[in-house]
C-alpha cells in the first residue's frame, strides 16, 4: 500500500477516485469493462470450508487494493484504475493440482484463510484472460460448512452479512463477499482503513438472520446490489458491509 493510504490519518472517508459507485452510471457503464480474476484452490480430497473460502477471498479483494503495485506507478495501477472506473466486476474460478501450480506462476497474491487458498490476479479485460486462467472452470464450486459456524459480533469485527433468502453456489458468494469488503473499504476514513489492514484485514461472512435482513439493508451501511449477469435476478440485494467504523457513523 502507498503511503498516501497508509500515513494520512484524516478523519475524512477515503471515497472518491478510487470508488467507481460514486460516479456517473452512464460512465462506468460506456467505460472499457475489466475484471477480477479470483481462484479458489478446491482439491478432490480437501476441499476447503465455504464459509473459510468466502471470508479468504473478502481478504484477497482488500490485499490486491493495497498492494503497492496497485498504486502510483504501480504495474498493476492502471489495470486497477480502470476496472475501478467500469463496474466492478469479480470472477471466481477453481484450480486443483497442476492448474494450480500453473496459477500461482501468474502474477498475483496468494491469500491464505485456515485451510483455503484464493490467489487474486491484477484486473483484465472481460475478453483477455490468461490462457492459464481463461480455462479454469467456474462451476463446481459448491462448498459446505462441515462444522457449525460461530456466531460473529458486528460490534467486535467487520461482518458481511449474507442475504438469507438468496441461493448462491461459493463462487458467487465469495464475488458478492469481495464486493462488500471493498464497499467497507471505500466508505473509511485513512486511519480506519489502516487499522484494518494492520489486523489483517480480520473479518468475517455470515448469513443474516431473516428477522434482521430488512434491519441490515435499511441502515445505511454498504449494500452490493448484483448487476444480475449470473444465478440471480439483477438488482438483488446480495450483502450488507457491516464494519464498526461505518455503524459508528449512522
Amino acid at each position: 500500500m502507498s503511503s498516501q493510504h497508509t500515513n494520512d490519518t484524516s478523519g475524512v472517508p477515503a471515497v472518491g477516485a478510487d470508488s467507481a459507485f460514486r460516479r456517473e452510471h452512464v460512465l462506468r457503464d460506456e467505460a472499457p469493462q475489466f475484471v477480477l480474476p479470483l481462484v479458489v484452490r478446491i482439491e478432490k480430497a480437501e476441499p476447503p470450508a465455504r464459509t473459510d473460502a468466502l471470508e479468504t477471498a473478502a481478504r484477497a479483494v482488500l490485499v490486491l487494493l493495497t498492494d503497492e503495485r496497485a498504486h502510483g506507478g504501480g504495474e498493476w495501477a492502471q489495470a486497477v484504475r480502470d476496472w475501478q472506473d467500469a463496474r466492478i466486476r469479480k470472477v471466481v474460478r477453481r484450480a486443483r493440482g497442476a492448474e494450480w501450480r500453473k496459477a500461482e506462476t501468474l502474477p498475483g497474491i496468494t491469500v491464505r484463510g485456515d485451510a483455503a487458498q484464493v490467489r487474486v490476479f491484477p484486473p483484465v479485460p472481460l475478453d483477455g484472460w490468461p490462457k492459464e486462467l481463461a480455462k479454469l472452470q467456474v462451476s463446481g464450486t459448491d462448498l459446505d460448512d462441515p462444522e457449525p459456524v460461530a456466531a460473529a459480533d458486528g460490534r467486535a469485527l467487520p461482518v458481511l452479512w449474507l442475504n438469507p433468502a438468496l441461493e448462491m453456489s461459493a463462487g458467487k458468494a465469495m464475488a458478492q463477499a469481495g464486493h462488500a469488503a471493498q464497499l467497507a473499504w471505500w466508505e473509511l476514513t485513512r486511519a480506519e482503513r489502516a487499522a484494518w489492514q494492520e489486523s489483517g484485514f480480520r473479518l468475517a461472512v455470515r448469513t443474516a438472520a431473516r428477522e434482521r435482513w430488512a434491519e441490515l439493508t435499511g441502515s445505511g451501511l454498504p449494500v452490493v446490489r448484483d448487476a444480475g449477469f449470473t444465478e440471480i435476478a439483477p438488482g438483488s440485494a446480495t450483502v450488507v458491509a457491516d464494519h464498526p467504523a461505518l455503524r459508528a457513523r449512522l
